[in-house]
């Protein structure tokens, strides 16, 4: 059942919501104090260059100037961190999607992991100005020396505490936001109205019909097993594949490198996967991927032409936080959904939420949803995983109606969360799917996207083929 909202409580919390745009002048006031730096900084700058200059510049002069020119730079590092990190995370995201100078940590920091970025530059500055006082022993009290290195340990301990205190926060944050996935619901046969059970299909594949709240119980094993079968929270559940199957999954570009005594080299050299971890199991236990593949897996030696670099910096997953797009296009059988699914699990391994389907199985699944009056919150429900996984595009074409839904996914996730979508064609062609509505969805797809274009022949055709010539 949806949830009722009181509109003077929702009111109320818009309200206070919107008082955070009271901050804003507060860090254009940190720009004005980076200015005064700027000013001193060139100032100290000058001083040094005439004493050098008129010859009354000595060696530690000179070293003392140097540090307070770092010390003035790492107090301006220290105002950018505060200005751009604070602002947004406190008050506004800052739209820098796809911008080549993006910091690292910007757009995937918290309030948490801020601390610790501070107190370390804290410690930074404290050290350099402890230096100082040692270069210059000889005009520094003992008391002085004394006091100065007990603050600057202060100053080390209590980022050492802040770092310690941040990590669990932060995993359990995170395992918190995990434990709302499917596998968090543990008792099958409760039809409880607005969740979901998972069912199992004649093809073996496991089905989910959800519900308005986009929630999906997990099924125990009817022999009582205590495994729980963990279903998306959607229609889409594929069956997991056995290792001994993978090589035999007739569904396009799902393949696993076959193994040999040569392993090439290739340069750049995708980036090792992450170890394992539970709370990263979890979730790509909950992704729906039909098999699990990994980047280390691919056979880079079978197409015979695709972007290794784009798909090195793919595989660190800072798309997703960045909110960028992912095309794979090829022939069949030249490994996008390999590619796909090993991005996912990266992502997955790097704490985001996904979902994986084919095309036609999301054609069901918001089918389903408009059929029940709930497409948007269908649409609200899956802003939860910040990765969506489309697919096989192109392998059969939609109806008007299918295509709009297709449409509406895109068009609610533009700017707004991550897909990485699976195609046959290029994005020109997809009006031979989609019909009249694809130039304004490939527009919005592709505006902030990396499209990887794979050559060559199908990995599966060259593998039978081989087999039949021996």
């Amino acid at each position: 059942m949806a949830q009722v909202r009181n509109p003077t409580t929702t009111t109320l919390g818009y309200a206070l919501f919107a008082t955070r745009w009271l901050q804003a002048p507060l860090y254009f006031g940190l720009v004005a104090a980076q200015g005064v730096y700027v000013y001193k900084f060139f100032k100290e700058l000058w001083t040094l260059v005439l004493m050098c200059v008129s010859g009354h510049a000595t060696e530690t002069y000179v070293m003392l100037a140097v540090l307070k020119l770092v010390d003035v730079v790492m107090i301006a590092n220290l105002l950018i961190m505060v200005i751009v990190g604070g602002y947004e995370t406190f008050v506004s995201r800052i739209g820098l999607q796809g911008h080549r100078d993006q910091p690292e940590w910007l757009s995937h920091v918290n309030s948490n992991v801020l601390k610790v970025k501070l107190a370390t530059a804290i410690v930074g500055i404290s050290s350099v100005h402890l230096l100082q006082m040692f270069v210059d022993v000889h005009h520094t009290s003992h008391h002085a020396l004394l006091w100065g290195t007990v603050i600057h340990m202060a100053f080390i301990a209590s980022a050492a505490i802040l770092a310690y205190m941040s990590g669990p926060m932060v995993a359990q944050a995170d395992r918190g936001h995990t434990d709302r996935a499917p596998a968090g619901h543990g008792q099958a046969g409760q039809a409880q109205a607005g969740h979901a059970h998972a069912q199992q299909a004649p093809s073996g594949h496991a089905h989910a019909q959800q519900a308005p709240s986009g929630c999906a119980h997990a099924q125990h094993a009817p022999v009582g097993h205590a495994h729980a079968q963990h279903a998306p929270a959607g229609p889409m559940q594929p069956g997991h594949a056995q290792p001994g199957d993978q090589e035999e999954s007739d569904r396009g570009d799902r393949y696993l490198a076959q193994p040999g005594p040569e392993v090439p080299v290739v340069t750049p050299a995708l980036p090792r996967q992450p170890g394992p971890d539970a709370d990263a199991e979890a979730r790509i236990r909950a992704a729906g991927f039909p098999a699990r593949k990994l980047l280390e897996d691919f056979d880079q030696r079978h197409p015979r032409d695709f972007d290794r670099e784009t798909v090195a910096r793919l595989g660190k997953a800072e798309f997703v936080t960045a909110r960028r797009n992912v095309v794979l296009v090829g022939p069949p059988g030249t490994g996008k959904t390999h590619l796909a699914v090993a991005l996912g699990v990266r992502a997955c391994q790097a704490g985001q939420r996904v979902l994986f389907g084919t095309a036609a199985e999301w054609a069901a699944r918001l089918s389903d949803a408009r059929a029940a009056g709930r497409l948007d919150a269908e649409l609200t429900a899956l802003d939860d995983h910040p990765l969506l996984i489309v697919d096989e595009i192109g392998y059969t074409p939609f109806d008007a109606a299918t295509a709009g839904l297709f449409f509406r996914l895109v068009a609610h996730r533009y700017e707004r969360a991550s897909l990485i979508v699976t195609s046959d064609r290029p994005l020109g062609r997809w009006d031979e799917v989609f019909g009249p509505s694809a130039p304004a969805m490939t527009d919005r797809l592709a505006h902030h996207a990396d499209i990887v274009r794979l050559d060559g022949d199908s990995y599966r055709t060259r593998r039978a083929t081989s087999a039949w010539a021996d």
